[in-house]
């Protein structure tokens, strides 16, 4: 039967989390909804942070790692024998097959051989792992053929392990192809042990729902670690994870509403060639310890060919001319000053889209697709983190959504070899800490929304990015394929405190800016055709504090409700403090720019239009009007 889940989480100018209640009295632990047995669920509702509800994940037995030792049925392992006195269990040779419903005790070694569940549809089955260690050379340790449902628990203190030869055959038309395979629903839970070794196949694959509830796991696989059709779903548990595919797989190519993920909790460590998590579907986490490695890391990540070269040609015409220009003797050059302003000349470059030469030539034709394995750390349809502890270095995507991608607490360390945030229709930031140490962009959307959290990002080309239509900073894709409604793109800043370092546009959005609150510091290069703030249709800061430093060559102008300052400053060190006073002498922002500038844009509610201000950089001093 397929799982569906429903994520409640509903985001609008406030954050509201909705437990979604279904019948029965059966109590369960998570948040979505499935049609499997479930409680009624409390309804939580919250207008700033995150909290998460209990709903319908996980049943009471899924959650129960109980059982009666004296009510089991033994199994014997021997090493290349199997013994069991119950009826229940037919034997041969190194294989035994359980066809009716109880709880199996399973001790000792058996050297190659497979245990398999093949019961009634109806009926339920537990296997109880005390202490086993299965090797089977071409098939699956263990096989559930046909159950409800299995339950494989981990007993208290014990070590299990269970490995295959590398290979495995077929069972009629059914593909086995992991050391643990089920084609029905499949539950792990327990306290005790499990390492798994896999060298020609998956882990652990459920072709209907996986879900595990406790355990220490240490996978060696050259597949996927953890793969579930319809859902892979998580209560706690401690999870080491190497994978030569990805490490946590959902996938349903047949339903939308199937193929998802939700963490509850556990700890994680997950190095993968592929993807670290992914969901067709959606994935949700809610807590949780994660320690993801994709693709090599971030070091591994596709040379990229900047925005900010030659060619790029310069947006929506001519650079203002309402800017102050200082004088040299009042702000000095350094050098001879940047460069700035020069992509509108048509000189050679490269096109972003097709990675090709462009003669100052604009070229639309798309490039071909090619097959390179996706290393994103996390991936899915829609992704929502509402908590937890993510450390993520990915050569691809760190955190990616092929829709919408929701940030509503947690702590990240991410570096990537792309875009350290990405969403093809829009991230949400409403609360948490994010601190992206590396990537090509930052956090990229066809439309961002800042509504609160701290932000520090670094990127070696723009820091925030909204696009439209397509973006070839896509590694493994080539392009990232954004929605083609007509609906703008934006940048949208109510809240929160951001710092950007880039080394090609601060904020660049192929449709509107705009700020109504929050603290936002960028600092940018002087080099090439890179802009503070880029847009193409309009910028407008409303609210909040606004301090930037970069290229003059390429500034955009400021539609402000309230005052800003914005000037050209000659090239100046970095590291040279800027600051701005009001007639009385109160300091109304104080910044130290890590990177040389030739221009700075400020704004904040203290500023008032028509009104002059002291502007220091260094040792130098200038009153200008705030426009």
């Amino acid at each position: 039967m397929h799982k569906q889940k429903l994520i409640c989480l509903i985001l609008c100018t406030s954050i509201v989390l909705t437990g979604c209640a279904a019948a029965n009295t059966e109590k369960v632990v998570a948040t979505p909804t499935t049609t499997e047995t479930i409680s009624a669920a409390n309804v939580v509702t919250q207008t700033t942070t995150q909290e998460t509800t209990e709903s319908a994940v996980f049943t009471n037995r899924d959650l129960d790692a109980s059982y009666s030792e004296v009510e089991s049925i033994a199994i014997v392992l021997n090493g290349n024998d199997i013994s069991c006195n119950s009826g229940n269990v037919s034997v041969s040779g190194s294989t035994a097959t359980i066809n009716k419903e109880g709880t199996y005790l399973l001790s000792g070694t058996l050297a190659d051989g497979s245990i398999i569940v093949d019961a009634d549809k109806s009926e339920k089955v537990q296997l109880v792992l005390n202490g086993v260690s299965i090797h089977s050379q071409t098939t699956a340790p263990i096989y559930i053929r046909q159950a409800d449902k299995v339950f494989v628990t981990l007993a208290a203190g014990t070590q299990n392990s269970l490995s295959n030869g590398g290979s495995f055959a077929v069972d009629g038309d059914t593909n086995i192809d992991s050391v643990i395979f089920s084609k029905d629903d499949l539950t792990l839970n327990g306290t005790g042990l499990l390492s798994i070794t896999s060298p020609g196949g998956h882990g652990i694959v459920s072709k209907d729902s996986l879900r595990l509830t406790g355990g220490s796991y240490a996978m060696d696989v050259s597949g996927h670690g953890l793969c579930g059709k319809d859902e892979v779903s998580i209560a706690e548990g401690t999870f080491d994870i190497i994978a030569g595919k990805d490490g946590i797989h959902a996938e349903n190519s047949e339903d939308a509403d199937a193929g998802f993920v939700y963490l509850e909790n556990g700890t994680y460590r997950i190095t993968a060639s592929g993807d670290g998590i992914s969901a067709s579907g959606s994935c949700q986490i809610v807590d949780g310890d994660y320690t993801i490695t994709t693709g090599g890391g971030s070091e591994n990540g596709q040379q990229h060919t900047s925005d900010q070269g030659f060619g790029r040609g310069q947006k929506n015409g001519s650079v203002p001319t309402d800017r102050p220009q200082l004088d040299s003797q009042d702000f000095p050059e350094r050098g001879t000053g940047g460069k700035g302003g020069m992509g509108g000349m048509g000189g050679k470059g490269t096109d972003r889209m097709n990675q090709q030469p462009t003669n100052g030539q604009n070229t639309t034709a798309p490039i071909e697709e090619t097959d390179t394995v996706s290393t994103k750390g996390i991936k899915a349809g829609s992704l929502t983190i509402a908590g937890g502890s993510l450390h993520v270095d990915s050569a691809d995507d760190s955190l990616h959504s092929n829709s919408d991608l929701i940030l509503l607490g947690g702590t990240f360390e991410i570096a990537s070899g792309d875009d350290g945030i990405h969403a093809d229709e829009t991230v949400t930031v409403a609360s948490g800490s994010v601190n992206i140490t590396q990537s090509y962009e930052g956090i990229e959307g066809q439309h961002v929304v800042i509504q609160g959290g701290d932000i520090t990002l670094k990127a070696t080309d723009d820091g925030l990015n909204a696009a439209g239509g397509m973006d070839g900073s896509g590694f493994g894709r080539r392009t990232d394929t954004f929605t083609t409604s007509g609906d703008t793109p934006s940048i949208v800043i109510s809240g929160g405190t951001v710092y950007i370092s880039a080394s090609g546009d601060g904020i660049d959005a192929n449709g509107i800016i705009e700020m109504t609150g929050g603290h936002v510091t960028v600092c940018g290069p002087t080099q090439g055709d890179t802009s503070i703030l880029d847009y193409d249709a309009s910028c407008t800061i409303s609210g909040g504090t606004f301090i930037g430093t970069g290229a003059s060559g390429m500034t955009r102008g400021v539609s402000s409700g309230q005052g800003t300052v914005s000037v050209s400053t000659g090239t100046q060190s970095a590291g040279t403090q800027i600051t701005l006073t009001d007639s009385s002498g109160n300091v109304i922002a104080s910044f130290t720019p890590a990177l040389d500038f030739n221009s700075i844009i400020l704004s904040a509610p203290q500023i008032q239009t028509g009104a002059s201000y002291t502007l220091r950089i260094g040792n130098a001093t200038q009153t200008i009007t705030a426009k």
